[in-house]
């Protein structure tokens, strides 16, 4: 999971984690070399890229947690079938527009598409086919939560065409789950994941929360040995981040709960990291966890900058809109307003409500900003050496035991991963005083990336934010 989206898409871990507490400042290490040094050659285009992933964004929930601040709504009633037409459409006008030959991945995110019947999620799927290649092989996620998604919906949903779900767990502890104004508890969440596994073995993922108000690490610990008795083999963790707006941060801010300290944050990320890792999972991203082989494929296109599509309300797409004869990869987003969304997909075929091109340095940031949150790194979207391996921040950061820069591209070392977001500023700042040389232009650029294909937000993990 597709910068940062809310609680879920932070860099987990605290700059607290680091020697002395704060991030690493600008300016710590040696200035730019001589202005004689041989600027940085990004790679140049390729040829038209003949896939993308697919995120499908479905808006409604049946409430809204304690800690949303997503593109979610709450109405007394969905008019599914107007929904359903409308994101068949608006899927057939894009992947036309894009011209992709075929979809590597479809990911359902929300607010809650578990609540869509599989009748609307086949459908999509159907128009994807019809539009492009959709291989049986293809990864097929469906976010859901524990409250809808009894076995006959699964059931369903597996008819539907869909082979992955991604469930919206949370915390197994109803103390947790009340605070954070879920609608399920414990028990059902346990039952929930079950179901799915005996339906979707080896392909359900469950989402966790800590840094909540008042949690101990204890708690926190017992929550994980929890989860590992129940979980299949992927599992997405994410800290708490108070979102403006929202029902949990005013109560914090008005003092009725507290947070737990950035040291005891630090703290929660490091007991998850040791404990999954010891019980056998890849810490293959900032905040996600896999075993078995059982990563995201989709979520892994947003972190490499492949080319995604985003459809339906407020959902995010960067993609090459060869169909208008273009050749600029763009940044789009879809009108996030449900109603307002249906109305311009009627009338046009799509609500993309914003399309900017992307300059190359911005699609070299966005793939250095993702990039990075996984442990395989930037291996090859820029002249890392030319950028990174003279003397400046990245260097620094290097002799620090942040960074890794070899043969296999820049990475994060495990310490370096726990505080990326401290870590990225002077990164960005280096390459954009190197890109400033003369000549740093040619070639143009590979692809770049935004965050998530999600609805409006920031990103990072991608998933949406399961109900």
């Amino acid at each position: 999971m597709a910068a940062v989206r809310g609680y879920r898409r932070a860099a987990v871990a605290v700059a607290a984690a680091r020697p002395g507490g704060g991030g690493p400042g600008r300016g710590t290490g040696p200035g730019p070399g001589p202005a004689a040094e041989p600027a940085p050659q990004p790679v140049p285009e390729p040829a038209a890229p003949a896939t993308a992933a697919l995120y499908v964004h479905w808006p409604y929930c049946r409430k809204r947690c304690s800690y949303c601040n997503f593109n979610t709504y709450v109405v007394p009633a969905v008019d599914e079938a107007a929904v359903r037409a409308c994101l068949v459409r608006e899927a057939h006008t894009l992947l036309r527009l894009s011209q992709v030959h075929s979809i590597t991945s479809v990911f359902f995110g929300g607010g809650t598409p578990s609540l869509a019947s599989p009748r609307t999620i086949a459908a999509v799927l159907e128009a994807v086919a019809g539009a492009a290649h959709l291989p049986s092989s293809a990864e097929v996620t469906l976010e859901a939560n524990p409250s809808s998604m009894d076995t006959s919906r699964l059931t369903g949903f597996r008819a539907a065409g869909v082979n992955r779900l991604s469930i919206g767990v949370q915390s197994l502890d109803d103390a947790e789950l009340r605070l954070l104004g879920r609608e399920h508890t414990a028990v059902e969440a346990q039952k929930a994941v079950e179901a799915a596994r005996g339906l979707f073995p080896g392909r359900t993922s469950i989402d966790l929360m800590f840094g909540l108000p008042g949690q101990s690490r204890d708690a926190w610990a017992q929550g994980l040995e929890a989860a590992l008795g129940l979980c299949d083999d992927h599992i997405s963790l994410y800290q708490l981040t108070l979102e403006r707006g929202t029902a949990l941060a005013a109560q914090v801010r008005g003092g009725t709960l507290p947070l737990p300290p950035q040291d005891l944050l630090a703290d929660m990320y490091q007991t998850a990291h040791t404990v999954l890792v010891a019980a056998g999972f890849r810490h293959y991203e900032v905040s996600n966890f896999a075993r078995k082989g059982a990563l995201s494929n989709h979520n892994l296109s947003y972190w490499r900058a492949d080319q995604y599509i985003g459809v339906g309300p407020g959902a995010h797409g960067r993609f090459v809109p060869r169909g208008e004869g273009s050749c600029s990869r763009e940044a789009r987003v879809q009108t996030p307003e449900p109603v307002a969304w249906m109305r311009e997909v009627q009338s046009q075929g799509h609500g993309t409500r914003s399309r900017v091109v992307l300059s190359p340095l911005e699609q070299l940031e966005e793939v250095l900003t993702l990039g990075l949150r996984t442990d395989e790194g930037v291996t090859h979207e820029l002249s890392l050496q030319a950028v990174f391996g003279v003397p400046g921040e990245a260097q620094v950061l290097q002799d620090q035991g942040w960074l890794l820069l070899d043969g296999s591209g820049l990475r994060c070392t495990w310490a370096g991963l726990a505080v990326l977001d401290s870590l990225l500023p002077d990164l960005l700042c280096q390459l954009q005083r190197r890109w400033a040389l003369p000549g740093a232009h040619r070639g143009g650029t590979r692809r770049g990336m935004d965050t998530d294909g999600h609805s409006g937000q920031n990103v990072g993990s991608v998933s949406g934010h399961n109900g």
